[in-house]
């Protein structure tokens, strides 16, 4: 948290829930948590790119959160543990291992004690509060579902393991839709299905992630749109897109393959029905009248975070957005 951020001077009008996946979206959770009281921010995190691999669980855009919320976040990759070492890695590789996921010496270590207090049973839910209280980190950050949920990108070349597509692949199969294994059956997480209930809650915000893969399994899990529906919150959403481009991640080439306009307005329109607010970046100012005519109201400001006073403005503002438009709805 930043030394200069007091937060207890940019309190809510009552907490907020942020919806995200990996390294955009915690780009404004990290934001958030500068400028909000410790009990007014919960952090939804997508379990969608979960995966199984050398028989560990491993949670992406769960640890990328963590990650840069204890400040511990690889800058320069985008992902991982900064002052990463690689001797695992090396050594798996010289005895013939699949080494198409880099799996840093400390960032395995966080896989492996997750990954045992799983198979005894403990629900996710309970291992990520208990690493992320010995890694500093004050805030709730909670996993969408404990029941397993997988994406799956349908491909040209067939249905791909998200982890598959994205990483081994390198995002090069095109994209022809999506699904998510197991979503029928699981439970979203219970602080977000009370939280969207609670009069009190603040806003519901969709941080600038993937749409399709790290934003919508959170949103296909049972009950969620319907709750997202009676919440008296305000729902807004943070545009991923930028001059027709993602700023990190393959959305925009995944919009192009789904015959979509690569547009911050069509991120809106896949949101549609749900959404009061829509945050858009000023180099795409005339696109706010085609997101208006959606019946969202449009918050015109920069959303690219490059520093964290980029991320700390672009909280307040998107708060401020929010409160704005809880007073319009009530």
């Amino acid at each position: 948290m930043s030394a200069g951020v007091d937060p207890a001077a940019h309190k809510s009008s009552g907490p907020v829930i942020a919806l995200s996946g990996g390294v955009g979206g915690a780009k404004l959770v990290l934001g958030l948590a500068n400028i909000l009281a410790p009990e007014d921010l919960v952090v939804i995190a997508n379990c969608g790119d979960d995966f199984v691999h050398l028989g560990l669980t491993i949670c992406p855009d769960i640890d990328t959160v963590t990650y840069t919320l204890a400040g511990l976040a690889n800058p320069e990759l985008g992902w991982g543990r900064a002052g990463e070492t690689w001797s695992f890695m090396a050594a798996f590789k010289a005895l013939g291992g699949e080494d198409w996921f880099n799996l840093g010496d400390g960032d395995l270590a966080l896989h492996v004690a997750r990954s045992g207090r799983l198979a005894t049973g403990e629900p996710l839910s309970a291992v990520t509060a208990d690493l992320c209280r010995r890694l500093g980190i004050a805030v709730t950050v909670r996993p969408m579902s404990d029941d397993p949920v997988r994406t799956i990108v349908e491909t040209a070349d067939g249905p791909l393991a998200f982890q598959h597509y994205f990483v081994r692949d390198r995002c090069q199969p095109a994209v022809t839709g999506f699904h998510f294994d197991g979503i029928e059956e699981a439970r979203p997480d219970p602080m977000l299905i009370a939280g969207l209930a609670a009069p009190e809650t603040a806003a519901l915000i969709i941080a600038p992630s993937n749409p399709f893969v790290s934003v919508d399994p959170i949103l296909a899990l049972p009950g969620v749109r319907d709750a997202i529906g009676r919440s008296a919150a305000p729902v807004i959403a943070v545009s991923p897109i930028v001059g027709g481009d993602a700023i990190k991640g393959p959305a925009a080439k995944m919009m192009r393959e789904l015959a979509m306009p690569a547009t911050a307005a069509a991120v809106a329109g896949h949101y549609q029905g749900l959404l009061d607010g829509f945050v858009l970046d000023q180099v795409d100012a005339d696109q706010a009248a085609e997101i208006e005519a959606m019946g969202m109201a449009v918050l015109t400001t920069n959303t690219i975070m490059k520093t964290l006073e980029d991320r700390i403005k672009l909280a307040e503002q998107t708060l401020e957005f929010g409160k704005q438009i809880k007073v319009e709805k009530q």
